[in-house]
């Protein structure tokens, strides 16, 4: 085990920050859209996911999807689709 807890504080040190912000933000719903976002973010990020080239897809796709499939939208599943599926497929991120 390591002596220090780097990575559990960078961790928190986030979530401090975005507890901060949302104080800010305006309106009651739109903190609430915003912790969604959040939330998403760090749910990529947890599953070693790009969230900027997850929700660039998943956002254009939402509107279109089953509602009874959503699930099949979250990071780790989109993960998983994305290195399973056929390559024509597959989302490249743009460098």
């Amino acid at each position: 085990m390591p002596l220090d807890n780097n990575r559990s504080e960078a961790a928190l040190r986030k979530a401090a920050l975005g507890r901060k912000n949302f104080l800010f933000v305006g309106h009651e719903s739109a903190g609430e859209n915003l912790a969604g976002l959040y939330a998403l973010v760090a749910t990529c990020e947890a599953n070693s996911v790009n969230p900027e080239v997850s929700l660039a897809d998943v956002l254009l796709r939402v509107q279109t999807h089953p509602n009874s499939r959503i699930a099949e939208l979250l990071p780790h599943e989109w993960k998983r689709r994305q290195t399973t599926g056929p390559p024509e497929s597959r989302l490249q991120p743009q460098a």
